[in-house]
């Protein structure tokens, strides 16, 4: 347990797979990317992408698969897939309008922290009406280190003027859990079927939504 839960004074949101239902999207165009190369995707290359900035999971795909495709030309591709699979796929996690109504409600500064492009996470955010409510943002080109550095987390704790430890963190992934718990932020993972196979015994509190009572209940009143 990383600081008492009485001194949290804001709150940060990682972006896929936490905000957004992003990781089912990709599933789909990271299935196919591969099917077109006569490749399957297996849990082992999926989790060695999860949470990282583009170049670095584009990365682990080649290494991964042995593709020798250029990371640009892989990042276009998967782009156009996202888009064509996401429709009326993609939408809000579960529970997120009501974390966002309590911590708004109880004036708590929030950011998001992603490790995914700037022009991305606006067109996200934007898409579902939330960009206006997040004045602090960090994205991929922000820092020098990916997650699980904690370098996102000590940045956006300077940007909210709070000790690292009096953040609470929402993440879905390992990688990004270990990036929180790297600061010293008070981290709640909310592993979804894509993540739920890492480890996350580094985080502060677990559970299975964002609809979680305990969840919830730290954010009203901080016991």
């Amino acid at each position: 347990m990383n600081s008492p839960q009485s001194e949290i004074r804001a709150v940060v949101f990682d972006l896929d797979g936490t905000m957004l239902n992003t990781e089912d999207v990709f599933e789909l165009a990271g299935q196919e990317l591969l099917a077109r190369r006569g490749i399957q995707m297996t849990d082992a290359i999926r989790h060695s992408m999860l949470g990282r900035r583009a170049h670095e999971a584009f990365e682990a795909l080649r290494r991964m698969t042995g593709i020798r495709d250029s990371i640009p030309d892989l990042a276009h591709e998967t782009k156009e897939l996202f888009e064509h699979f996401a429709g009326d796929l993609l939408t809000t996690m579960p529970g997120l309008d009501d974390v966002l109504h309590v911590v708004e409600q109880r004036q708590l500064p929030k950011a998001v922290a992603t490790s995914s492009p700037r022009t991305y996470m606006t067109a996200l955010l934007s898409r579902f009406e939330l960009l206006h409510r997040f004045p602090i943002t960090l994205t991929a080109e922000d820092v020098t280190h990916g997650k699980p550095h904690p370098e996102i987390y000590e940045t956006v704790a300077r940007l909210l003027n709070v000790e690292t430890h009096q953040m609470l963190v929402l993440e879905d992934s390992e990688t990004g859990t270990r990036s929180a718990a790297a600061a010293g932020a008070f981290v709640v993972s909310v592993p979804n079927r894509h993540t739920v196979v890492g480890d996350f015994s580094m985080s502060s509190l677990k559970v299975s939504s964002l609809a979680d009572e305990n969840l919830l209940r730290i954010l009203r009143t901080g016991l």
